[in-house]
């Protein structure tokens, strides 16, 4: 058993060693889930078609701990309608702890920004897909995510956001 776990580690692990820099997958883990169903049963009774309204609301955020460690929370939120009625509504908070070494402030912006919650969102679109099918509902399966392209649009917009440098002398 020692020896499956050992393999499982060395495969989660992802590390480069081009001029010092280590990237290491320490841990993933689900930190927080809710689900809920307002209106049952009578969404099972009242509906015979099932066709939905979904709702993606998707936010990454993390935090330096100590040597080298990040936490980094990827939040995936899902609120399913049908009309004007919430059929359900599921939050996930998938977390990991990566060790990050050797990477430049310009690096690691996009390692935590991207990088991490690509990793992530495989564990939390199985843990929605499992909580809504557990919830007597067809399975919600999620798209895949392009978190380089949400990672881009985040920077664009804090770079537009912030103040002009003054000019003034």
């Amino acid at each position: 058993m020692a020896e499956e776990t050992g393999s499982q580690d060395q495969a989660a692990a992802a590390t480069t060693e081009e001029g010092g820099q280590q990237f290491k997958i320490h841990r993933i883990y689900l930190k927080d889930v809710s689900y809920e169903s307002p209106h049952t049963p009578q969404v099972f009774v009242e509906n015979t078609t099932w066709q939905p309204n979904v709702s993606l609301h998707i936010n990454t955020e993390s935090a330096k701990l100590d040597n080298d460690m990040f936490e980094s929370v990827l939040t995936v939120t899902a609120t399913v309608k049908l009309g004007e009625e919430t059929a359900y509504l599921t939050e996930v908070k998938q977390a990991g702890l990566f060790q990050i070494t050797g990477f430049t402030e310009e690096r690691l912006g996009p390692m935590l920004g991207s990088f991490c919650p690509n990793l992530l969102f495989p564990f939390a679109r199985e843990a929605i897909a499992s909580l809504v099918q557990k919830g007597g509902f067809p399975q919600l399966l999620l798209d895949p995510v392009n978190f380089d392209a949400l990672y881009a649009q985040h920077v664009q917009q804090a770079m537009q956001n912030a103040p002009a440098p003054d000019t003034e002398q």
